[in-house]
C-alpha cells in the first residue's frame, strides 16, 4: 500500500511540474500593430494674382514696302524695296494677371503686359536722280501683349522655387508715323496699328517672403508676328508704301510679385503625412 501511495505522489509531482511547461507553450503574448498613418491631400488648389515690371530689348526682323515711278527720289521704279537694316532701343513694360495654383508642380495664368514706347531707327538705299543714296527712317512702337501661359514648378528649396513654362496669345501692337528723310527731304507715312499672333517661352525662380507672397524674377523670350507698318505718304504722285514688318523678337528680363488667396501656396511646410500613433498597450 505504502509503495502504492509512493507512485501517486511522485505522478501528481510531475504533472504539477508540466503545467507550467505546456502553459508557456499554449500562452502567447498579444501583439499591438499601430493603425496605418493616415493620409493628408496637400490642398494647392488657389487663385494668385501677380503684378511686373520689366525691360525688353526688341530685334528688328525687317521690313519690305511698295515702292512706285517717282522722279528724283529713291527707288524710281515700280516694284519692292526692303529696309537695310532696323534697330530698336531698350525700352520698360509693366504689366499684371491672373493665375491659379493647380498642383504643386503646375500652375496656370493670364498675363497683360503693357509695352512702353521704343524707338526706331532704320536705313533704305535706293536711286536718287541716277544716284545711289539712302534715307534715315525713325519711328517707334508701342504694344498690349496678352498671353495665356503655362508653368512647371520644379520643387522647392530653401524658399526658392526654379520654374520654366510657356504662352500663347495676341500682341496689339501700334507703330508711330515713319518719318523717311532723303537730302533733307522728309516724308511722312502714317503708322498703323493691329493685331497679331504671339508666343513666349520664360525661365526663372521665385522666392517666399511669406507663405502667400512670393517675389519671382525671369527671363522672358516672346516673339509677335508681322504686320502692316506704314501706309502710302500723303503725296500728290506715287510715293512708297504700304510697309510690312517681319515681325519682333523680344527679349525681356522681368521681377515681380504673386500673391495666392487660398491653398497651398509651396511656401507652407510641406507634409505629406501624419505622424502615426503611438500603440496602445493594456494590461
Amino acid at each position: 500500500m505504502f509503495q502504492n501511495v509512493k507512485r501517486a505522489l511522485l505522478a501528481l509531482l510531475f504533472a504539477v511540474a508540466a503545467v507550467p511547461a505546456v502553459a508557456a507553450d499554449l500562452y502567447e503574448p498579444p501583439v499591438y500593430e499601430a493603425p496605418p498613418a493616415e493620409v493628408v491631400y496637400e490642398d494647392y488648389g488657389g487663385w494668385y494674382i501677380r503684378g511686373d515690371v520689366g525691360y525688353r530689348i526688341s530685334k528688328f526682323q525687317g521690313a519690305d514696302y511698295i515702292t512706285y515711278g517717282v522722279t528724283g527720289c529713291c527707288n524710281p521704279l515700280p516694284g519692292t524695296g526692303s529696309f537695310d537694316f532696323g534697330e530698336l532701343k531698350g525700352a520698360f513694360s509693366v504689366g499684371g494677371g491672373l493665375g491659379y495654383q493647380i498642383s504643386k508642380h503646375l500652375r496656370a495664368d493670364l498675363t497683360f503686359d503693357y509695352f512702353l514706347k521704343s524707338d526706331f531707327n532704320g536705313q533704305t538705299s535706293g536711286v536718287c536722280g541716277g544716284v545711289a543714296c539712302t534715307s534715315v527712317d525713325t519711328s517707334s512702337y508701342r504694344a498690349l501683349l496678352m498671353l495665356a501661359n503655362a508653368y512647371a514648378d520644379l520643387g522647392t528649396w530653401g524658399g526658392f522655387t526654379p520654374y520654366v513654362g510657356g504662352g500663347l496669345g495676341g500682341a496689339y501692337l501700334k507703330w508711330d508715323d515713319l518719318r523717311n528723310t532723303v537730302g533733307g527731304v522728309t516724308t511722312v507715312h502714317d503708322g498703323t496699328a493691329s493685331w497679331r499672333f504671339a508666343y513666349a517661352a520664360m525661365v526663372g525662380t521665385s522666392y517666399c517672403l511669406t507663405n502667400k507672397l512670393k517675389l519671382d524674377v525671369g527671363y522672358r523670350y516672346s516673339h509677335i508676328t508681322g504686320g502692316r507698318m506704314f501706309e502710302l505718304a500723303p503725296t500728290t504722285g506715287p510715293g512708297a508704301g504700304p510697309g510690312f514688318d517681319k515681325g519682333l523678337n523680344i527679349h525681356e528680363g522681368r521681377a515681380g510679385l504673386r500673391y495666392q488667396f487660398g491653398g497651398k501656396s509651396g511656401c507652407d511646410t510641406d507634409v505629406a503625412y501624419e505622424p502615426a500613433p503611438e500603440p496602445i498597450y493594456t494590461k
